[in-house]
Formats: structure tokens, sequence, C-alpha cells
């Protein structure tokens, strides 16, 4: 989208930031990364979109897209579970018999 113009390019860079804002907020990494990722790879995929009408479209969808993230990350804040190895989260491993497993952390 680098080939807009003026007021539309301030408005495409300003969704941008908002949706990766967004993302950031997911409790869970997978879904932090995926929506980061799929965000990044929009506004890429549409960089030299010049025609004004599917501009806007696209502008519209952005929107659309960023509420449903607003939403998401609001419900995914209810399930908060350990961190992850790969976001520097508690080491440790799991021992149990059968059914029972137990987190040893090894602080």
């Amino acid at each position: 989208m680098t080939a807009l113009k003026g007021d539309t390019a301030f408005q495409a860079r300003s969704l941008f930031r908002s949706l990766l804002r967004q993302s950031s907020q997911f409790a869970a990494y997978n879904f932090r990364e995926y929506a980061r990722r799929r965000t990044r790879d929009a506004f890429r995929e549409h960089r030299a979109e010049t025609e004004e009408g599917k501009v806007q479209e696209l502008m519209q969808k952005g929107l659309k897209e960023l509420q449903v993230l607003k939403r998401q990350t609001v419900v995914s804040q209810f399930f908060q579970l350990d961190r992850l190895v790969v976001e520097g989260g508690k080491s440790g491993k799991q021992t149990g018999d059968r059914n029972d497993i137990i987190r040893q952390t090894t602080e």
C-alpha cells in the first residue's frame, strides 16, 4: 500500500499499527504470532494496490478484522495458560504416573 497518496496512506499505516498492537494483546503465543503474521502478510500482498475502490474495500475489511481481533483478545485473556519456553517462561519438566502430570520447576 505504499503507492497510496496522502490521507489514505496515513490511514493504512494507522490501521496496520493498530492491528499489530491489538495482536500483541493475545494471551496465547500461537494466536499472537498468527495474528501478527497474518497482518503483515495481508499488507504485503496488497502493497501495490492503487485502485481507489479496491483500496477502500481493503480498508473496510481491515477495520472489520480489527474489531474481531479486539473481541478475540478479550476472550483469550480469560484463558491464560503458562508461558511457553519460546516466550521466556519458566523452565521445568513434566513427570507423573498415568494421567496425573505434575509440573516441576527448576528455578
